[in-house]
């Protein structure tokens, strides 16, 4: 009958000072998890900025060439009879790299439903009954960046 002895001062003791260094190291870990925390939030939010900001800098650039792509469709449809073969594959070409970045023409028909969502009324004309607020010319095309709009279509409707 050989009882051992458990020695109670194997096992430490909370004293005021262990207690109070107990609860300092708790609280420099929650510190530490929150600090943690704001600066993944911060490179998440950061990250997300500059690629929105490369985007809006892209539509930027693409919203200027637009007008240039206007201006070279213009002169083709004017030199039709003269059909300049360079100059048909340069327009090609600038198409082609629009399209690259993902820039496509709305396709628009004379008759179509006038939508403000994707038209620009410029004026509007009499017409018949069967065209009213409908599309009679197209003046400028519209251009989809994506899913969002570049350029809203200048149209002519009927009245």
């Amino acid at each position: 009958m050989n009882k051992k002895k458990t020695n109670k001062s194997a096992q430490p003791k909370k004293t005021k000072k262990g207690k109070n260094l107990t609860s300092e190291l708790q609280e420099t870990k929650d510190k530490y998890l929150r600090l943690y925390s704001e600066f993944e939030n911060y490179r998440r939010r950061t990250s997300k900025e500059k690629i929105e900001m490369i985007h809006s800098a892209n539509k930027d650039l693409l919203k200027d060439i637009l007008p240039v792509i206007d201006d070279y469709e213009r002169a083709v449809k004017a030199n039709k009879e003269n059909e300049i073969e360079g100059f048909s594959l340069i327009f090609q070409k600038l198409k082609t790299t629009l399209e690259k970045y993902n820039v496509k023409k709305m396709e628009i028909k004379k008759g179509d439903d006038f939508d403000s969502e994707l038209h620009e009324a410029i004026t509007s004309s009499p017409s018949d009954k069967k065209l009213k607020g409908k599309i009679i010319d197209v003046i400028e095309d519209g251009y989809h960046v994506g899913d969002s709009i570049l350029r809203f279509a200048k149209v002519v409707t009927g009245s």
